[in-house]
């Protein structure tokens, strides 16, 4: 069937354009210069014979017409993504690419990743650490392990674990002066913190921990600040103060003995975010994906089946 069709360009431009209300920002993604996306709009507008911004003094807002055309464009490139991975899936029927963040990736699944190796020799692992939030759309990630609130547009997840917070420390900091044996003594030692929990009131912080604990007189913003939780326990392992970690994260280092926990279990918090494995409803009869969504499943039953943190 024939299909009359603009241009692809001009599809490209605007959809960037509109998704980022922004034609510089567009322009950056699509590494031209703004005046080329806004050419390119313009095309397309005069293709459909209507307008598709509202183009006010610093800013665009789009019109009913652009509204109503964004989702089906913003799908029609995820299709074409697609199709452009089934095209060359015979050239990678064997390799399987992970993707998840630094942190999780470091103290929980390479740990384990032998293990997978033994299961399925037949696949070869390729891990994309990163903290973005990958689209499955030209990308050539197969499955990603995600912490959050589970909720991914177009996209299957499963639950893995619920999160706990729980604070942390090197023995020798328990072996020091001043004393740490209460959460109050926290103000006499150096907190630990994520920057990126630090501006997310729903992620589990110091702020919240403190609060939750009924601990006041305590600045719950002081101290050293990490973009990546990993050197935060890093930091904490050399003795330079609390953090405040996810319990997937210290399981290692709570087993070892290079971080202990100060204070009692009953300490620890429940938070609203969770470990997920999330993979396109297309994967979902992919080989490669099931074994591993299978293998990180069991991995996790493992875990609670063994109580693997202290008390």
């Amino acid at each position: 069937m024939s299909r009359r069709l603009p241009p692809l360009n001009s599809l490209r431009a605007f959809e960037a354009a509109a998704r980022h209300l922004s034609l510089k920002k567009a322009a950056g993604e699509l590494h031209v210069t703004p005046a080329a996306v806004s050419h390119q709009v313009r095309t397309l507008e005069e293709y459909c014979a209507k307008p598709l911004f509202h183009r006010l003094a610093r800013a665009l807002r789009l019109t009913e017409a652009g509204q109503a055309a964004l989702p089906l464009l913003r799908e029609g490139f995820d299709k074409l993504a697609e199709a452009a991975e089934a095209m060359r899936a015979e050239e990678r029927v064997g390799i399987l690419t992970v993707s998840v963040a630094p942190s999780f990736g470091a103290k929980w699944l390479i740990p384990r990743l032998d293990r997978f190796h033994a299961a399925h020799p037949e696949f070869d692992v390729r891990i994309d650490a990163t903290d973005a939030l990958v689209t499955f759309a030209g990308d050539g990630v197969d499955v990603a392990l995600r912490y959050g609130r589970g909720t991914y547009r177009n996209l299957r997840s499963e639950c893995l674990m619920s999160e706990v917070s729980l604070p942390v420390c090197s023995p020798r900091l328990l072996e020091r002066d001043p004393p740490l044996r209460r959460p109050d003594d926290l103000r006499h030692h150096t907190l630990l913190h994520v920057q990126w929990k630090m501006e997310d009131d729903a992620a589990p912080n110091w702020r919240m921990w403190l609060r939750a604990a009924g601990v006041e007189g305590v600045d719950a913003e002081r101290g050293p600040r990490f973009s990546v939780e990993g050197m935060a326990l890093e930091a904490a392992i050399a003795g330079q103060g609390v953090a405040l970690a996810g319990a997937a994260l210290v399981e290692g280092d709570l087993k070892t003995g290079r971080l202990v926990r100060p204070f009692p279990p009953s300490l620890s918090q429940a938070t609203a975010f969770s470990y997920y494995v999330v993979y396109p409803e297309a994967k979902a009869g992919d080989p490669r994906v099931m074994a591993f969504r299978d293998w990180v499943l069991a991995e996790v039953a493992r875990d609670d089946n063994a109580a693997v943190l202290p008390t």
